[in-house]
């Protein structure tokens, strides 16, 4: 299956501005809207590359803008010097292991950037759209599943907290200032690109690849929602899109998700399943922690007022996901 049509002449010579363009998701999305005939401005902080932005070429179809989403004063001329419109705001810490580790640069980068590039934005009469990523973690641990987009913002851990945070001033914005957001809250990306091999999709495929038993740093029985990642670039540009068409879904966030649950172990094995690996045993290490146990998301508002569903199911997007490693492999050693 492909992903379903979406409003081409919309994106055509429309001003975007994407944060954190080189992330796994940034890169597909500015992909996409580059495609589209978008005008797309990346804010970079690091070149990576091995980055899709690198090794796809975006980089020379896109201007880039090298610096922090701390920098108030960078995001207030980006927004203004180059007329922005769209803004799809990606940019943050997301590895929870990380956010353990070094809470206060993820609070830094996830809360302040967010307040920072909001308020730069409310001064700017340009803007039309704000499509701020929140993410699942920062309903935190709840006792009722799937979660729905009317349930608490109640992160515990440093990762969820700064999710949850993120998500509330994107709301205050709306509510206290009327700038037009809204909020996304996925599951766990996969898909070709990921470069982060800590994550059990890359992880995993190159462990088999290898011919190497693949790790799995919990116990395996943590349960996620999983979500391919041109399911995820369509979502977030149909999204765009309709809030330029119904701007009563201002300030409303949208679970965005293909509404499947799998413990770690279980998608390790789909993964070694469908590359014909089952050979290879996975190799538990029990060592997460500040993790929560069961993640699920509902995508029932997603599909009932913006029209979404998701385009390519778990088996279809894993074997793509598959493909594009294969292909990277060949001319990567890492």
């Amino acid at each position: 299956m492909g992903i379903m049509n979406v409003n081409e002449k919309f994106w055509q010579d429309r001003n975007v501005l994407v944060t954190g363009a080189t992330g796994f998701l940034g890169a597909w999305l500015t992909g996409a809207l580059s495609r589209k005939g978008a005008n797309v401005t990346a804010l970079v902080r690091d070149r990576v590359s091995r980055s899709r932005l690198e090794t796809e070429d975006l980089v020379n179809h896109i201007d880039v803008v090298s610096g922090d989403i701390e920098d108030f004063f960078l995001l207030q001329r980006v927004l203004n010097e180059y007329e922005i419109q769209t803004v799809f705001h990606l940019a943050a810490q997301t590895i929870v292991g990380i956010a353990n580790r070094n809470p206060l640069s993820t609070f830094e980068t996830n809360i302040k950037g967010t307040w920072n590039l909001l308020e730069a934005a409310r001064g700017v009469s340009t803007i039309e759209q704000i499509v701020v990523a929140s993410s699942d973690k920062a309903y935190g641990d709840q006792e009722t599943l799937p979660y729905e987009e009317t349930f608490p913002l109640q992160g515990a851990h440093p990762y969820d907290v700064s999710k949850s945070c993120a998500d509330l001033i994107s709301f205050t914005y709306f509510k206290s200032y009327a700038l037009p957001v809204c909020i996304t809250r996925c599951g766990n990306f996969y898909g070709g690109g990921d470069l982060n091999f800590n994550r059990i999709v890359p992880g995993t495929i190159r462990s088999a690849l290898r011919d190497k038993n693949p790790i799995i740093r919990s116990d395996g029985s943590f349960i996620r929602d999983y979500i391919y990642i041109e399911n995820a670039v369509e979502a977030y540009i149909m999204l765009a899109e309709k809030m330029s068409e119904d701007k009563g879904l201002h300030g409303e966030a949208f679970n965005m998700s293909c509404e499947n649950q799998m413990t770690a172990l279980e998608l390790v094995e789909k993964i070694l399943s469908v590359m014909g690996r089952d050979d290879l045993k996975p190799e538990i290490l029990g060592e997460a922690s500040n993790e929560i146990n069961h993640q699920y998301l509902s995508a029932k508002k997603a599909r009932e007022i913006l029209g979404w569903k998701p385009a390519f199911s778990v088996d279809e997007g894993l074997k793509l996901t598959i493909e594009w490693y294969k292909d990277f492999f060949k001319d990567n050693k890492c």
